[in-house]
């Protein structure tokens, strides 16, 4: 008996043992935290996954939906995209690594939320100064692409909300004169480098006048001017630039690069630095006017299409060739390829003619300058502030006074600021207009229109509300219905360092150092971008390559 009892208790163990190691290794399953968020265009939200019963926790992250859906990086960090997709809604997805077939989704409804007014958005690029470009491979946008730290750049907003950026004194994979051109996509927030040298003081390769060809391209320039026309084209002219015999020196020549075909085209002047303009009479286009080579112009376009194009710093039309600051005004009508030389002189240095504040006048006109900063109205007016130049004495300073030309009327009216130069800010209260307020005087500053036809003006180096001329990060607003500046963000003291919390993450405490010869965009919202610079970053001062976004 006792023995048939062990053999039925050992069968009974045999049993149980069995069932146990016949029992199937518990589900890995995956959660992600939050389940579902509401995330507003250009914002970033943190998800979090949880990987239960798996050896390996790790997880890849994806995101899907219609259209443009956004972007989500290794730690589940989703970016959304510049605007609302339809439909609104996209799915944020975390799979196991383990065993992909485990994955789980958290929903994010993308709304125009109410903006966070005056605030400065750290976007890209590094918190440190001189950082040298990672170009990775032409044509191919990737995470780890940047453009080099860089001054006097041009900038270009494409239509499809990309920003364009070419050349400018800074750093490749060496120190030298730039002509890399690249875009950036906020949708991915990703550059891509287009066209150009991945190393300094390239040589420009200009083809046959007229055609476009995939190996021409601009030789390495900075202190140009830009523009972009209707069909999304790019154009530039001059600057301080490498020629086609590799000298370097104050050119004239026009380019136009097609992005659609991704090819330069070399449109007009010389393939030569230090040739000096042909100015024929005023008002009349003739295809012997030619602006002479030249640094530091300012541009604008048209509503009809016309390029125009003020001052800058070259050699004059007399037998000595005489290097300064030119004030004359012209226009180039792209369908025509023809250059009117519209106002000012064609020589150099002159003093502006002021006349009274407000009031055209045929005889006002600014006086030579380079380094200014130009807008353009809703009724297509050029605005022109600053730079360094001549005032109304003829003493070559830092400048801050206000002009429009009415293309109509082709007359100046000085609106804004002094006639004298090295002028200090009047600031008043932040965010309130006052008809007292007005910008100090300075050079390299950028510039913005908005979709209200306001003016804004960041940086530069000149004089805030007192002490000595030197880096500024203030951001002024000009409303040309009321004629009064606002002080909208930024500091009132020169040197200002630089406040970088974490990439496109919105903190009331972010601010771009103080820094000039930056570039600008206006984005595919109505919001404002800058780039780089010369300055300060939180410690030191230097290159900048560092992207920031302005949403008010």
């Amino acid at each position: 008996m006792a023995r048939s009892r062990t053999a039925f208790l050992l069968l009974a163990l045999t049993a149980v043992l069995g069932s146990c190691g016949a029992e199937a290794p518990a589900e890995i399953t995956v959660s992600v935290i939050p389940d579902a968020a509401v995330v507003y265009p250009f914002y970033s939200r943190q998800f979090r996954a949880y990987v239960r019963n798996s050896t390996d926790n790790n997880v890849t992250w994806s995101v899907s939906g219609t259209g443009r859906c956004g972007t989500i990086n290794e730690t589940g960090r989703y970016t959304a995209p510049p605007s609302v997709p339809n439909p609104a809604r996209v799915m944020v997805t975390a799979t196991s690594v383990e065993d992909p077939t485990k994955s789980a989704s958290a929903a994010v409804e993308l709304v125009y939320g109410p903006d966070d007014p005056n605030q400065w958005t750290w976007v890209n690029g590094s918190d440190q100064v001189d950082e040298r470009g990672d170009y990775g491979t032409k044509g191919v946008s990737a995470a780890a692409n940047a453009p080099g730290a860089r001054q006097s750049a041009l900038s270009w907003s494409g239509p499809s909300g990309t920003l364009w950026l070419f050349g400018g004194f800074g750093y490749s994979h060496d120190v030298g004169i730039l002509n890399d051109l690249w875009n950036y996509d906020p949708a991915i927030d990703q550059w891509t480098w287009i066209s150009g040298g991945d190393h300094p003081d390239q040589v420009g390769v200009y083809g046959t006048k007229g055609t476009p060809n995939a190996a021409n391209v601009p030789g390495s320039r900075e202190w140009s001017a830009s523009w972009i026309d209707a069909v999304g084209r790019l154009w530039l002219f001059g600057g301080e630039a490498y020629d086609a015999d590799g000298n370097l020196g104050t050119i004239n020549d026009l380019w136009r690069f097609d992005p659609s075909a991704g090819a330069w085209t070399w449109i007009s002047g010389s393939d030569r630095c230090w040739e000096s303009g042909i100015y024929g009479a005023k008002g009349v286009a003739d295809p012997a006017n030619m602006p002479g080579g030249r640094r530091g112009h300012v541009s604008w376009i048209d509503p009809e299409g016309a390029l125009w194009l003020f001052g800058g710093k070259g050699f004059d039309t007399t037998p000595e060739q005489l290097f300064g600051s030119f004030n004359d005004l012209w226009k180039f009508d792209p369908s025509t390829l023809l250059w009117t030389w519209m106002s000012g002189t064609d020589d150099i240095e002159r003093p502006g003619t002021y006349g009274v504040k407000r009031v055209p006048d045929p005889a006002n006109v600014p006086g030579g300058r380079e380094g200014a900063s130009s807008w353009t109205d809703a009724e297509g007016n050029l605005w022109l502030f600053g730079g360094s130049g001549c005032d109304a004495t003829g003493g070559v300073e830092a400048l801050n006074d206000l002009w429009k030309f009415d293309r109509v009327l082709g007359q100046w009216t000085w609106m804004s600021g002094s006639d004298l130069g090295d002028s200090y800010g009047t600031y008043g209260a932040l965010g309130a207009p006052a008809p007292t307020n007005v910008p100090g005087a300075r050079t390299g500053a950028v510039a913005w229109t908005d979709r209200l036809g306001r003016l804004w003006l960041f940086g530069g180096y000149g004089f805030a509300a007192a002490g000595y001329g030197r880096e500024l990060n203030d951001l002024w607003r000009f409303d040309p219905s009321t004629l009064e500046w606002t002080w909208i963000s930024g500091s009132d003291q020169p040197e200002p360092r630089g406040i970088y919390t974490e990439r496109h993450i919105v903190e009331y405490i972010d601010a771009p150092g103080g820094r000039y010869h930056a570039v600008s965009w206006l984005g595919p919202r109505g919001d404002l971008w800058l780039f780089g610079g010369r300055g300060y970053d939180a410690d030191r001062g230097g290159h900048l390559n560092d992207l920031w976004r302005f949403q008010f």
